[in-house]
């Protein structure tokens, strides 16, 4: 004989359907379910509820279907009530509220945004960005958070969220060595460390396995938008290779950029070696010279950013603590390296379409000639 799944009789579960579908009117769900606010809301409680009773580990997953269909029974016109989505909302409810005072501690001890109320964010962002969220912070909610916080921030699709989750942009996010700490005001220097990335991501590059350091800075400005997706929300590109005149010489920044959060131009340079120590008084020059050059009085002080193949960190802090200018050192990585001899091993346009011509018992016109 089939058990009746129920919480704690059959009763309290009937009465349990009818609360929600009480509630459900009550928030008015259905004259304003484009609302997205008050849909996760309403997802929240159930998810709430779910915990709450202890309803999954008392009755098993077999609770899901039940619930899904007594559910849909009672408010047909509402969408979303899915097993799956049911899930979902469990996990959404223990995800997010699982120690949120303490992670906001957390989140703002390590410089990270982080809204004073979280469900305000949270029930600003579209369901299936969520579903991605769960699905890539399981057991994390600092993670989540940031995510939560990142689309915001930078509106990003569901395809960005995905792109940004697959690249460990959390992981990645404010983790320069650098003295911004130390030489910019307490405000200025949390906002430049949090513009950051250690390492950056550059396989949207296509480079040879024996590429030159030019090479590498012809292709980031050849991909310049998604350059500047990678640096993040705020940075404006000014140019490449700016001559700044210094006393009776002619310096060139590798790269400019003014950032719109930080309010202050950012210099540059792309190493494709490791990291040397005499990176920064190079760097630095460039920085001075354009606080002395196209500051503004509106303008913050000047940041650097040197992006290297590869560093070690005691040594970049070491060298970071004998400078009085903000920079910040991180590395980068490629992961589309393609062969030096790669392009000489393919045919040519000639040998194709000769190649082509012969199969077909023809050749071309100018080798008929």
């Amino acid at each position: 004989m089939k058990q009746e799944i129920s919480l704690l009789n059959a009763k309290d579960y009937k009465q349990w359907i009818q609360e929600i579908k009480i509630r459900y009117k009550q928030s008015q769900i259905k004259a304003a379910l484009h609302v997205n606010s008050e849909l996760l809301s309403f997802y929240w409680s159930i998810g709430r509820d779910i915990v709450a009773k202890k309803a999954e580990a008392r009755y098993g997953s077999s609770f899901y279907k039940k619930l899904s269909v007594d559910l849909r029974k009672e408010i047909p016109d509402v969408q979303g009530l899915s097993e799956r989505n049911i899930r979902y909302m469990r996990q959404m409810f223990e995800l997010f509220s699982d120690s949120a005072t303490t992670c906001g501690k957390i989140l703002k001890a390590k410089k990270k945004p982080i809204n004073p109320n979280i469900l305000d964010e949270l029930f600003r962002i579209p369901w299936g960005h969520i579903r991605y969220i769960i699905d890539n912070c399981k057991n994390n909610p600092e993670k989540a958070y940031f995510f939560v916080h990142k689309t915001l921030e930078n509106n990003w699709s569901r395809s960005m969220l995905l792109n940004y989750l697959d690249t460990d942009l959390y992981e990645r996010y404010g983790k320069s060595v650098s003295n911004f700490s130390q030489v910019l005001s307490i405000p200025q220097g949390e906002l430049a460390q949090q513009i950051t990335k250690d390492p950056y991501q550059f396989d949207f590059l296509t480079l040879s396995e024996k590429y030159e350091e030019r090479e590498l800075k012809d292709e980031l400005i050849r991909n310049i938008e998604k350059f500047l997706l990678e640096l993040g929300r705020g940075f404006a590109y000014m140019g490449r290779e700016i001559r700044l005149e210094i006393g009776n010489e002619e310096k060139f920044a590798d790269m400019l950029f003014y950032n719109v959060n930080l309010h202050c131009y950012v210099v540059v340079e792309v190493k494709t070696q490791k990291f040397e120590a005499a990176h920064l008084g190079q760097l630095g020059l460039y920085v001075s010279a354009v606080n002395h050059l196209l500051k503004k009085e509106c303008d913050n002080p000047t940041v650097g950013l040197l992006i290297c193949k590869s560093k070690d960190d005691v040594v970049a802090q070491y060298s970071l603590e004998s400078s009085a200018v903000p920079i910040g050192i991180s590395e980068y990585e490629l992961s589309k390296l393609f062969p030096s001899n790669f392009e000489s091993s393919l045919p040519t346009i000639n040998e194709i379409e000769k190649e082509l011509a012969e199969n077909a018992g023809k050749l071309p016109d100018d080798e008929e000639k």
